[in-house]
């Protein structure tokens, strides 16, 4: 009992991720599809804006993955990383490279500097989440089982290619959407229906993969396939059909917090679907959660230290996010910092 509820908060932990990370990833996106230096720069700096203030918060959600796979289901972590070292150290590698490209791009001063910086950042946020999508594929194909070696095929299949291709156009959908209302809140009206159309476009790309991903998974993964077309995957994929209608319709009216809400219902009602598809199994076909599950004293702590991570993160999490959308996190500009202090560095502020 205990580990099928780890499992299920494994699974929210992934979703999670997905949104947030994905939105992150997103933005990258539309930064690489900008353009040149002129045509894309106000573009580039409503994403520069926008993330600044959540980026790297948006990471604990991929903390909180691995500590509870390689804690409450060991054996299964040390599947994956095993069979798919090489997809999982360049999606690693991409996080190191897209964080030190947007962490370097603002501040530095030479225009060959911000260039490569961005362009760091921008092919980093697209690699990322393509090679995390084809480990997900390889897990859900069935090619990853216990003992199984690192394997070409493990990662690169039909069924991973599509899941990588899906994640990419995801993360572009539910960034566009995202950056759709901060263009609102930061008074860009000319980026409002930049990034609308944008949304709009990625969701129909999305569907397309979603579709055809549906006649991949039929001939090379069976059961998820199946799950996914039967009970509670079913159930979640259509929820995630009608947020992805919901999230057009809002899309062609004044933009609002609720396409966030559906644009995210969309991305994690699809990653719990997949979940949701391979039940009982964390590796389809020969891992289930009982027998990749730890020692029962192990999970009881895991489930206990969880409650308490919940407790104290989330709701500082979400008063972050809401903060953000307030608009209560902009940085201090140059003329704001120069009101504050004189020309010696002391403080003008009259004192008493």
């Amino acid at each position: 009992m205990t580990a099928d509820l780890i499992a299920v908060v494994l699974l929210l932990a992934v979703a999670a991720y997905a949104s947030a990370g994905g939105t992150d990833y997103g933005a990258g996106f539309w930064d690489l599809t900008a353009g040149g230096t002129e045509r894309g720069r106000r573009p580039r700096w409503l994403i520069d804006h926008a993330m600044a203030p959540v980026w790297e918060v948006n990471n604990v959600w991929l903390i909180f993955v691995l500590v509870i796979m390689w804690t409450g289901f060991p054996t299964l972590f040390q599947t994956v990383f095993t069979a798919m070292w090489l997809p999982l150290a360049l999606a690693a590698v991409g996080m190191v490279l897209r964080g030190a490209g947007f962490a370097f791009r603002k501040p530095s001063r030479r225009l060959a500097g911000r260039r490569l910086y961005g362009a760091v950042f921008a092919v980093a946020s697209v690699v990322t989440p393509f090679f995390l999508g084809a480990a997900v594929g390889g897990v859900a194909s069935g090619r990853v089982t216990p003992g199984t070696e690192a394997s070409v095929d493990a990662w690169a299949n039909p069924t991973s290619a599509m899941f990588g291709l899906i994640a990419i156009a995801a993360t572009a959908f539910v960034g566009a959407v995202f950056l759709t209302g901060d263009a609102r809140r930061f008074d860009a009206t000319d980026l409002v229906g930049y990034f609308r159309w944008r949304a709009l476009g990625s969701l129909a790309v999305l569907t397309v993969l979603a579709v055809i991903t549906g006649f991949v998974t039929h001939a090379d993964s069976p059961y998820v396939w199946h799950g996914l077309t039967h009970g509670l995957g079913l159930l979640f994929v259509v929820l995630a059909g009608a947020a992805a209608l919901a999230t057009a319709w809002l899309l062609r009216r004044t933009p609002g917090a609720w396409m966030r809400v559906t644009a995210v219902g969309v991305v994690a009602s699809a990653v719990i679907a997949w979940g949701m598809a391979q039940r009982p199994y964390l590796l389809p076909t020969s891992l289930t959660v009982a027998d990749a599950a730890g020692a029962p004293a192990t999970l009881t702590w895991l489930a206990i230290v969880t409650l308490v991570a919940l407790v104290l993160v989330v709701p500082a999490v979400v008063l972050l996010y809401w903060l953000d959308t307030r608009g209560e996190l902009e940085e201090l500009t140059d003329a704001e910092l120069r009101r504050g202090s004189g020309t010696d560095g002391e403080s003008t502020a009259p004192s008493g």
